[in-house]
């Protein structure tokens, strides 16, 4: 399609490259983002019940190695990275995070992880913290401290993402935020009926105020493990039709070390849900090298140019240039 050979912005909002800040073996695999076309790529810098000090120690990692390789990859912090990035020929690299752990009890902290490059955060990863509920648990809403921690982000231009985490806090989330919120990286519930995914109400509610679905590439969240690139479009397809073309993108959620996805899973079981048992050797990922096949898949499906832009990348766009400061 003409997004892979014209300038065009191609975004994939969630990547996992291991969390070991003394491994830099699987870092050369982003190349694999822009070998594909990807323009930008939101990589993950922690999750679930990790503290404070893990996050900083990745992002200080991921940081040292991209700035040392200036002629391949460009350290988004603005818009203009973003297009800096796209007219040089460069890889664009974001950070997120997958849950509010990371703040701890201190607020101030999301300024840091944001002057950082942390770009995302989820308010819970499955379980229930200090700011809500999480999907895998009983979600009470979001706290007190949970509104102080949205209304910081949204003085400090960081995106609420409400992936991981349970149906009322979202919804509150979406009420309390001033700015969109986003789904980085979760599927309707309507297709594959998992917990991990998400009922048409969310949906709405995220497109009504602007926000963004990322479509992610989980085989145990699209189907019965299931990664083939004509499902990815059929999910994308489902949220295109509910909630309007403007409100779908990506977000594939890429392992590249299975291996440390199969130890998380034995070691912490608990956070995964079923998942953990029924998927103890790891569960099958959509690649970046299906990119152009997803794209293909959405052409079939009568989707214009215009539209396989928007959501492969300038929906993201339009979420950086409204909430980012």
């Amino acid at each position: 399609m003409a997004i892979f050979t014209e300038p065009s912005i191609i975004w994939d909002n969630h990547a996992c490259l291991p969390l070991r800040p003394d491994d830099e073996r699987f870092l050369p695999q982003l190349q694999r983002f822009h070998e594909n076309g990807a323009t930008v790529v939101s990589v993950n810098v922690g999750y679930g019940e990790q503290s404070v000090e893990p996050h900083m120690r990745m992002l200080a990692h991921f940081r040292r190695w991209l700035a040392a390789r200036p002629d391949d990859y460009v350290i988004v912090h603005t818009v203009d990275d973003v297009e800096r990035a796209s007219a040089s020929g460069r890889l664009g690299v974001t950070f997120d995070i997958e849950g509010a752990n990371a703040i701890d009890d201190q607020i101030s902290l999301i300024q840091a992880y944001y002057d950082l490059g942390v770009r995302w955060m989820l308010m819970a990863y499955n379980l229930n913290n200090r700011v809500g509920g999480g999907c895998l648990d009983q979600d009470s809403g979001l706290t007190a401290f949970g509104r102080e921690a949205v209304a910081e982000m949204n003085r400090v231009g960081m995106v609420p993402c409400c992936s991981h985490t349970g149906k009322r806090t979202v919804l509150d989330v979406i009420a309390t935020s001033s700015t969109p919120a986003i789904f980085s990286h979760s599927n309707p519930r309507a297709l594959w009926d998992h917990p991990r995914n998400i009922d048409d109400e969310m949906i709405v509610a995220c497109a009504k105020r602007g926000g963004v679905i990322g479509i992610n590439g989980v085989g145990a969240f699209l189907g019965p493990n299931d990664a083939r690139s004509t499902t990815v479009a059929r999910h994308i397809d489902y949220v295109a039709q509910l909630a309007g073309v403007d409100h779908v993108a990506l977000g594939l959620d890429y392992v590249f070390d299975q291996d440390e996805l199969k130890a998380a899973f034995q070691a912490t079981p608990g956070l995964f849900g079923n998942d953990a048992q029924q998927f103890p050797n790891g569960c099958d990922f959509v690649k970046p090298e299906q990119l152009r096949e997803i794209a293909g898949e959405l052409a079939a499906l009568g989707y214009s140019g215009d539209d396989v832009r928007k959501i492969f990348g300038l929906n993201w766009m339009r979420i950086a240039r409204t909430v980012w400061k």
